[in-house]
């Protein structure tokens, strides 16, 4: 883990000569070569404890050293994150550092799962085709209308990239013109919308109501399962955040008081 640490530290802030083993040379890191431009840091919620602080100083315009070296390097970089994490839990429950956070919480951009926009995966699929058929030199021109609807029928809890692996398994299996149904190899894993929400009591047999109700209902027994985040319970919905807060005030959902016995 120390290791895999210095390595990312490495990565991030540069390392000098000698620095750990394996360091026969100094090395820019990504900071110092996106000086005056961006810089785009995926899954930001795997930083260690230690790597947050760092990077906590950077963003707020504080000079940095290399691993292993004692020269102040500034910067001035944008940067990007992206996560799949759940930030506000992980800053309840003291995995993130909350300053760090609201450092980064400036302007959020919600990608909604590939399941929940349907008409971006032909798009999708045709724009993966091109790339895996450039790179084969397969001639395979499309796709059937069965492979098509098996696309559009599956949940994709892999995302994007779940897809993006299946085309390229497909492209390479293809064995005719088109890739048809048989060409995709899906897998049978529960999306986190099928395996987390529990219908809400009452709803195993049909009972007459409203859309309004039920999405009420439904509503309030997602906030329930999440404990009120309402972060994880609008990712779950597929909803923005300031969606959820209005529907929450519109239907008059209140949170239960706990049992005090």
């Amino acid at each position: 883990a120390a290791l895999a640490e210095t390595l990312l530290a490495s990565e991030l802030f540069g390392h000098e000569r000698g620095a750990f083993t394996g360091a026969t040379e100094r090395k820019i890191g990504k900071f110092e070569a996106a000086h005056r431009g961006t810089l785009m840091l995926d899954e930001i919620g795997e930083m260690s404890p230690s790597i947050q602080a760092k990077f906590l100083r950077v963003l707020e315009g504080h000079p940095f050293e290399r691993v292993g070296g004692s020269k102040p390097i500034t910067v001035d970089v944008r940067v990007i994150a992206a996560t799949n994490r759940d930030l506000e839990k992980d800053v309840a429950e003291g995995r993130f550092r909350r300053d760090l956070y609201f450092r980064l919480h400036v302007i959020e951009i919600v990608v909604p799962a590939l399941r929940k926009r349907q008409e971006d995966i032909p798009e999708l699929a045709e724009h993966f085709l091109r790339k895996f058929r450039a790179e084969t030199g397969r001639k395979i021109t499309g796709f059937t209308s069965a492979a098509i609807d098996k696309l559009l029928r599956y949940r994709w809890p892999g995302n994007v990239r779940e897809l993006k692996n299946v085309i390229e398994r497909a492209v390479v299996l293809c064995r005719g013109s088109l890739i048809d149904a048989d060409d995709l190899l899906l897998t049978s894993i529960a999306t986190p919308g099928d395996s987390e929400i529990q219908p809400p009591p009452g709803e195993e047999e049909f009972l007459p109501a409203s859309l309004a109700e039920i999405e009420q209902r439904y509503i309030l027994a997602t906030l329930n399962y999440t404990g009120w985040n309402k972060s994880r319970a609008a990712s779950i919905l597929g909803i923005e955040r300031s969606t959820l807060d209005r529907k929450i005030r519109r239907y008059g959902i209140i949170e239960d008081a706990p049992n005090r016995g």
